[in-house]
Formats: structure tokens, C-alpha cells, sequence
């Protein structure tokens, strides 16, 4: 089944090269089906490539679903044009009315900065307290993961004597259906500057360690209702972003 995107959205050529079942929402709607309605926080400068990496995932799946992108109206992008967001994008006032079955806060690049220093802080945080009651279940990406579990539940991130950058090998530590079909045994890609004591994350009722990695620490969280999951890295890269990433950091 499809997934349901803006007419025009630029991911649509790439999603259909890959045989990705993409819908345009003038056709969904002639269609008598109920759809999941899935809202993408996209907090990332590279706007198009994250609305890539996700739908492409999101589209691997037998349910229609209907996507809404948001970003941050207190936030002035520079990667990504006012155009784009414009046509493609809603803001959190555009729907805080509405319920969603899921939702996905992405990671963001602003993680040597105290999470009240970030200019879309406020907005944010309104956005989290919406999705308590307004949104079946959402998972955090990375720092988006990072500013959940602040929020949510008090927890700093600290900072690493150096960027942990890499494919680590991950252990499965718990039997939650969030990682049914999940080798004991895998691995995933994470790009970043902080992380969690994992001893503390241990200590917090109704938090539960999912899956870990004696390199990257954490790797998933969830609550125990299962309505907010917590990944620290970036599964939903595709191939050779870490390599982008290097090469950009060796030239900065």
C-alpha cells in the first residue's frame, strides 16, 4: 500500500525509482480507506534527503498511510528554501488540533548547544506535550531522541571526549515487540556529539533499555506503554550518508 505525500514533493522521483508505492493525496482521497496519519518533526537542515530516508521506510509496509511533514516556524532555515517549506510543510499551529497515529521527531545538529539555547526550544517543547495526548505513539531520532528524554524525563545529555561516528554491533536486551524479527545481534550507524549515562537511564520507572552497545551506549528506549521510543542513532540512513558526513567534518 501507498504512502500518501504532497503532489510534487521532490523525494516522489527518487521513491519511485526505488519501486517505492508513492500516492499523490488528490488520489488518496477518491479512495474509501482509512489511512494511519503519520506526522515527520523533520528538525534536519537536509530536508529532502530526511523526507527521503523516512518515507522510503515508511512505504515498506502493507497499510496506506498519509504523511504530514512539519518543521519549526521560530526556526529561519538556511539549507532549505522558504518555497519548499511553504508548499510541502505544515506548522505546529496548523495542526494541533489534529491526532495522529504516529509520529517521528528526527535528529538535528545543534547538540553542543544546551537544549534551551536552541531558538525552536519553546515550540518544540509544545509540540512534545502535544504528542502526549494527541499522538499514539512517537519515536525520537537521535538528538530529537535526546530532547523526548530531557523533556519527558529530566535526562542530560553529556558530551563525548570525541564524535562517535560509526557502525556499531548492538545487543537486544529486551523482548519488546519494537525489535520482534531483530537479529540478538546487530548493527547501526550513529553520528554524533553527546550521549546518556546509561546507568542512569536504568534507574527511571517506566523506562525500559531496549537494545545496547558497549560502544555507542543506549540504543533504544521506551516507555513502557510503548508511546515514546527513543533511538539514539540513525537507522534510517541510507548507504554511504555516514560518508558524507566524514568528508564534510574532515573538511570543516
Amino acid at each position: 500500500m501507498p504512502v500518501i505525500i504532497p503532489h510534487d514533493l521532490p523525494a516522489t522521483d527518487i521513491l519511485k525509482q526505488e519501486f517505492i508505492f508513492v500516492m499523490h493525496d488528490k488520489r488518496a482521497k477518491m479512495q474509501d480507506i482509512r489511512a494511519l496519519n503519520i506526522a515527520i518533526v523533520n528538525l534536519m537542515p537536509t530536508k529532502v534527503e530526511t523526507e527521503t530516508h523516512l518515507l522510503r521506510l515508511i512505504g515498506n509496509t502493507p497499510l496506506q498511510i498519509n504523511v504530514d511533514l512539519i518543521h519549526m516556524a521560530s526556526h529561519h532555515s538556511k539549507n532549505s528554501s522558504k518555497s519548499h517549506l511553504q508548499t510541502f510543510y505544515k506548522e505546529f499551529d496548523d495542526i494541533k488540533n489534529k491526532k495522529y497515529d504516529g509520529m517521528i521527531v528526527t535528529g538535528a545538529p545543534v547538540e553542543t548547544l544546551k537544549f534551551e539555547e536552541v531558538d525552536y526550544w519553546n515550540e518544540l517543547t509544545k509540540l512534545l506535550d502535544y504528542a502526549k495526548t494527541n499522538v499514539y505513539s512517537t519515536m525520537f531520532i537521535c538528538w530529537g531522541a535526546q530532547a523526548g528524554l530531557y523533556h519527558y524525563y529530566g535526562v542530560d545529555k553529556i558530551p563525548l571526549d570525541k564524535k562517535l561516528f560509526g557502525v556499531f554491533e548492538h545487543y537486544r536486551v529486551d523482548k519488546s515487540p519494537i525489535v520482534r524479527g531483530f537479529d540478538d545481534i546487530f548493527f547501526a550507524p550513529h553520528s554524533r556529539h553527546t550521549s546518556w549515562d546509561v546507568e542512569q537511564v536504568k534507574q527511571i520507572p517506566n523506562l525500559n533499555l531496549i537494545a545496547y552497545s558497549a560502544e555507542a551506549g543506549a540504543y533504544i528506549l521506551t516507555s513502557d506503554d510503548g508511546r515514546f521510543v527513543f533511538v539514539s542513532g540513525h537507522a534510517e540512513y541510507e548507504p554511504y550518508v555516514l560518508e558524507k558526513e566524514y568528508k564534510r567534518d574532515l573538511a570543516l
